[in-house]
């Protein structure tokens, strides 16, 4: 299963240094069944950057959390046994799921990351967050002006490079 996983360019140094996104369970996003019957029309492409965008929208509450992180979304995606992946879908979230146990870097197969030009538009977002959450539109209209900016596709041995 491919899971989509939220982070920040902060967390990425940690995960590259000892081999491992953790501890479990590690919060992600997949195509799960209720992914697919909430977007019934999506072919798989389309369900899995469905996934990958929510999984960019967890990374903007973890640069809220973190006002010293480089604002910039990290998604790692995964490959992994379906075994080790239980679905927790909610109403708000049908793609969520939780890893079972830490996930070894070597089951990465890529890093998406915000490009530097969105950092602004990136930080007014994460800002914005909380008003949106309580239903200011015009907030909302912010955090989702972030999803307008694509996540720029790296190989896993160029994530490294970014932390420089």
């Amino acid at each position: 299963m491919r899971v989509y996983l939220p982070s920040t360019l902060a967390a990425l140094a940690p995960v590259l240094a000892v081999g491992q996104i953790g501890p479990a369970p590690v919060r992600g996003f997949a195509v799960t069944p209720a992914l697919r019957e909430w977007y019934a029309s999506g072919d798989l492409e389309e369900l899995e950057y469905v996934a990958m965008t929510q999984a960019a929208r967890a990374s903007l509450r973890l640069l809220h959390a973190d006002p010293a992180a480089p604002r910039r979304r990290v998604v790692l995606v995964a490959e992994l046994s379906d075994d080790l992946v239980m679905v927790r879908n909610g109403l708000d979230k049908p793609g969520q799921v939780e890893v079972t146990v830490p996930v070894l870097l070597a089951d990465v197969v890529s890093g998406h990351v915000d490009d530097p030009v969105a950092a602004d538009d990136i930080e007014a977002a994460a800002a914005a967050l909380p008003a949106a959450d309580a239903g200011d539109s015009d907030a909302r209209f912010v955090v989702d002006g972030a999803e307008g900016h694509e996540l720029l596709w790296y190989a896993t041995q160029e994530l490294a490079y970014l932390l420089a």
